[in-house]
C-alpha cells in the first residue's frame, strides 16, 4: 500500500532529485568548473623508460570521493573542463579509484575499437554487475561476440516492426491523456510511459500490481548502480537495488517456461527462441540476465532522450512547429517504421538533442594490460572512463557546438560526418548499442504523438539542470505546460 510518506518522497524526487543539484548562484558554479580547468597536473604513473610515451596528468580531488560530486553536479560540463585543461587523456579521483578520462574523437576511437584488446568491460562490472550481472554490455571478447550474435536474432527487421507497432499503440493510449489545464513535470510522465512500453513490448505484459512491482525493481536497480554506499545496509540505494534484482530474477524465471513454447512477438519470447543459423541459443540464465539488462537500457535512455527533445522543442518553438507540420501531414493512421523514419525535421531534432544531452555520456572500461592512448601511457588495471559526450562539443567537429541547430545533420552540412566518432550517442566499436534502431523509433513515436496531441512551452529563461548521479535526468522533472494543438 502506498503511504503518505511514499507520496511525499516521490514529490520531493520529482522536484529535486538530489541536494547536490540544488541551485547555486551562477558565479559559484563557474568557479567550481574553473577549478576543474585550472587543476595542477600530477602524473598517474611513470611511462616505461625509452617508450617515448607521456604520462597521464590529472589530480585526485577530495580524499576518497575524488571529483565524484563535481561530476554529479556538472556531468559533461565537468568532463569538457578536464578535456580543456589536460587534453584527450587525463586522470581524476572517482568513487575511491583513480580513473583515466579519455575524450575527443581520436582518443575515443582508440579505446572503443580496442585494436590491441587492452580494454575490458570490467569497468562496467565495477559499477553495475551486482544489478545487471552478465548483461550484454558487461561481456568481453569472444563471449560478447557469441551473445551478440544470438541476440541479433531478436532485432531482425520483422521483429523491429512488431516492437514498433506495439510501441505506437501504447504511446497513443497515453500521450493524449496528459493534462493541459495546469503545468506538469514531463520527466516522470515519460518515465511511466517508457516503462509501460518496455513492459508491453519486452514482456507482453500490461499494467497491474505485478507489472508495477517489476517496474519499481528496475528503477531501484538503476538507482543503486550509482550508490556511493556500496554495502547491503537497509535504507540505502544499494540495499533496494539488491532486492530489486531478486524480484526481477524471480519474475523472469517464473515466466521462462511459457515463453520458451510461445510464439509471442515480445522481446522476452524472442530471446527464448533466438537461434543462429549455426544453432546457437541462450540458456535460461542468459535470457534472465539479458532481459534485466535490456529492460533497464531501453526505458532509461528513451526517457532521457524524449525529455531532452521535448525541452529543446519547447525552447525553440519554430522547430516545434516545423516538426508538428510534418507529423500532422501523416494523418491519423498509426505510423509504421517507414513513416516514423520519414519525419525528417523531427529526426534531425532528435539527433541534435542526443548530441547536446547524450543519454549515456560516458562508458567504462578497465585495462587488462598496459597500453597507450594518443601517446599517453595507461597502466594495466586502470579504470577508464570514455567521455564520448565531450566529442559532441568539439569545435573541430561542430560549428557553435552549444547552440541547438538540427540543420547541422542535414545535407550538405552533415557535421556528424566530420569524424567517425564526432557523434556517438549509442557508443562505438563492437559494443555499440544493439537496440539503437528500436530506441530511436520509440523516441520518434513518443515525440510524434506529443506533436499531434499537444503544443508546449518552457518558461522564458528556464534551463534544466541535469542530475548525473547515474544517467543524466532533469533534476526538477522538467516543468512545462501543454496546450491543445487546435
Amino acid at each position: 500500500m502506498t503511504t503518505l510518506t511514499d507520496h511525499a518522497r516521490r514529490a520531493v524526487r520529482e522536484r529535486m532529485s538530489s541536494a547536490l543539484l540544488a541551485p547555486l548562484p551562477s558565479g559559484i558554479d563557474r568557479r567550481l568548473l574553473d577549478q576543474a580547468r585550472q587543476a595542477a597536473g600530477a602524473p598517474l604513473a611513470p611511462p616505461p623508460p625509452g617508450s617515448g610515451l607521456s604520462p597521464v596528468l590529472g589530480d585526485q580531488g577530495l580524499p576518497g570521493l575524488g571529483r565524484t560530486l563535481e561530476y554529479i553536479r556538472f556531468g559533461s560540463d565537468f568532463t569538457r573542463a578536464r578535456f580543456e585543461r589536460f587534453g584527450p587523456v587525463s586522470w581524476t579521483g572517482f568513487l575511491g579509484e583513480r580513473v583515466v578520462q579519455v575524450a575527443g574523437p581520436e582518443a575515443t576511437h582508440a579505446v572503443l575499437t580496442n585494436a590491441d584488446k587492452a580494454f575490458s568491460q570490467e569497468g562496467w562490472r565495477f559499477l553495475i554487475d551486482n544489478f545487471f550481472h552478465r548483461g550484454l554490455m558487461l561481456l568481453d571478447f569472444d563471449e560478447h561476440r557469441f551473445h551478440r550474435r544470438v541476440m541479433q536474432e531478436a532485432f531482425t527487421a520483422e521483429r523491429l516492426q512488431g516492437y514498433t507497432d506495439e510501441t505506437v499503440a501504447c504511446v497513443r493510449e497515453t500521450v493524449p491523456t496528459w493534462r493541459q489545464d495546469a503545468p506538469m513535470r514531463l520527466y516522470p510522465a515519460l518515465k511511466s510511459l517508457t516503462l509501460d512500453v518496455a513492459t508491453r513490448v519486452f514482456m507482453d505484459d500490461r499494467p497491474g500490481p505485478e507489472a508495477e512491482e517489476v517496474n519499481k525493481a528496475f528503477v531501484d536497480c538503476v538507482r543503486a548502480a550509482s550508490s556511493i554506499v556500496k554495502w547491503d545496509v537497509p535504507g540505502t540505494r544499494w540495499h533496494a537495488g539488491l532486492r530489486g534484482r531478486r524480484v526481477l530474477e524471480r519474475y523472469f524465471r517464473a515466466n521462462l517456461a511459457a515463453k520458451r513454447t510461445s510464439d509471442g512477438a515480445d522481446l522476452f519470447s524472442a530471446l527464448c527462441q533466438a537461434r543462429t543459423p549455426d544453432g546457437e541459443t541462450f540458456s535460461d540464465d542468459d535470457v534472465v540476465n539479458h532481459m534485466i539488462f535490456l529492460m533497464m537500457a531501453a526505458h532509461d535512455t528513451s526517457t532521457i532522450t524524449s525529455s531532452a527533445v521535448a525541452y529543446y522543442l519547447g525552447a525553440n518553438p519554430e522547430w516545434q512547429e516545423r516538426a508538428r507540420a510534418e507529423s500532422l501531414a501523416l494523418g491519423d493512421t498509426p505510423p509504421d517504421r517507414a513513416a516514423l523514419e520519414s519525419l525528417d525535421t523531427l529526426n534531425r531534432a532528435i539527433k541534435e538533442s542526443l548530441r547536446l544531452v547524450a543519454p549515456v555520456p560516458v562508458v567504462m572500461r578497465r585495462t587488462v594490460a598496459a597500453t597507450a592512448v594518443c601517446g599517453h601511457y595507461v597502466p594495466a588495471n586502470s579504470l577508464v572512463m570514455v567521455a564520448g559526450a565531450v566529442n559532441h562539443f568539439d569545435p573541430a567537429c561542430w560549428s557553435e557546438p552549444d547552440t541547438f541547430d538540427p540543420d547541422r545533420f542535414a545535407e550538405p552540412r552533415r557535421e556528424d560526418k566530420s569524424h567517425r566518432d564526432a557523434w556517438i550517442p549509442f557508443g562505438g566499436g563492437v559494443h555499440k548499442c544493439i537496440g539503437m534502431i528500436f530506441g530511436s523509433l520509440e523516441v520518434t513515436a513518443i515525440m510524434h504523438e506529443m506533436l499531434r496531441a499537444h503544443r508546449w512551452s518552457i518558461d522564458p529563461g528556464y534551463r534544466p539542470r541535469w542530475d548525473n548521479t547515474s544517467l543524466p535526468v532533469p533534476a526538477d522533472g522538467l516543468p512545462l505546460r501543454l496546450r491543445p494543438v487546435h
